[in-house]
């Protein structure tokens, strides 16, 4: 089995995708993961979906709405930030923008005049660390030693603002792969429709059956301001009576537009 995900090497989402699979390709962006997934390029993709400091990633829920694949797995990893550098004189800090977000308060305190540049993910900000003294990176403490003539330092170890940071990823695959066995289901919900309380109704049918919603997120739709997709996950299978009937509801309420079941899947946590 193949797998593609953030790259380059030794990214939080390639230590994600290694607890799939040995084989692991890379991509610049979460699109083109996606892309490369729903064309049948790879047997799975592996992509940040929500962090428990800064929140849902918003490309990977707009991928998700853009292209139809499925969601056979959840990866939950812990996020251990550190600052690593040649040597401590350094201007510049490069990472992937949520990890700048996710260090903002060590950031400001320690490094106040450092510019922040955002690049396409951690292991690129460690990749400019390593080839430029005046630029430190943010990433895993490993990737400082990747080998033995590596003369990237540790600066500091634990720089994220919160001891519990943690990334959710999900396992994608073709959509042919789809399961409605698991423990929690993801569905993508396009109303094309505008009223009040539509949220309400399209959420109700959920809490009439008991279903524990664990996150509910809205996107612009890009047809017209004010227009919504719905990314939606809750505890339960969708081969469960009661996830069928709460689906068959929303599906009414969305009948102008449409629902998209990506699958049901278990959660693996990661170290």
């Amino acid at each position: 089995m193949q797998a593609v995900t953030l790259g380059p090497e030794g990214t939080y989402s390639h230590r994600a995708a290694s607890a799939v699979t040995d084989d692991v390709d890379f991509r610049e962006s979460v699109t083109a993961i996606v892309e490369a997934v729903a064309d049948g390029e790879f047997d799975r993709g592996v992509v940040p979906i929500e962090n428990s400091i800064e929140g849902s990633v918003t490309e990977t829920l707009d991928a998700l709405t853009d292209r139809e694949v499925a969601a056979v797995q959840e990866i939950v990893t812990p996020i251990r930030h550190a600052l690593l550098a040649r040597g401590e004189d350094f201007s510049v800090v490069a990472s992937h923008s949520q990890a700048l977000a996710q260090c903002r308060s060590y950031l400001e305190s320690e490094y106040p005049d450092a510019e922040l540049e955002a690049v396409a993910s951690t292991a690129r900000g460690v990749e400019h660390a390593r080839e430029n003294p005046d630029v430190a990176g943010i990433g895993h403490p490993a990737n400082a030693h990747e080998n033995e003539a590596d003369d990237l330092r540790v600066i500091a170890e634990g720089i994220q603002d919160r001891t519990s940071n943690a990334t959710r990823f999900l396992v994608i695959a073709p959509t042919d792969e789809r399961s409605d066995a698991g423990g929690k289901s993801s569905l993508v919900v396009y109303p094309n429709a505008n009223y009040p309380g539509l949220l309400l109704e399209l959420l109700e049918p959920f809490a009439d059956r008991d279903i524990n919603l664990t996150r509910v997120e809205s996107r612009p739709s890009g047809e017209r301001l004010g227009d919504y997709v719905f990314h939606v996950d809750f505890e339960a299978g969708l081969y469960e009576d009661r996830a069928q009937a709460a689906i068959a509801d929303v599906e009414d309420i969305a009948e102008k537009g449409w629902v998209r079941k990506l699958g049901s899947y278990d959660t693996e946590h990661v170290v």
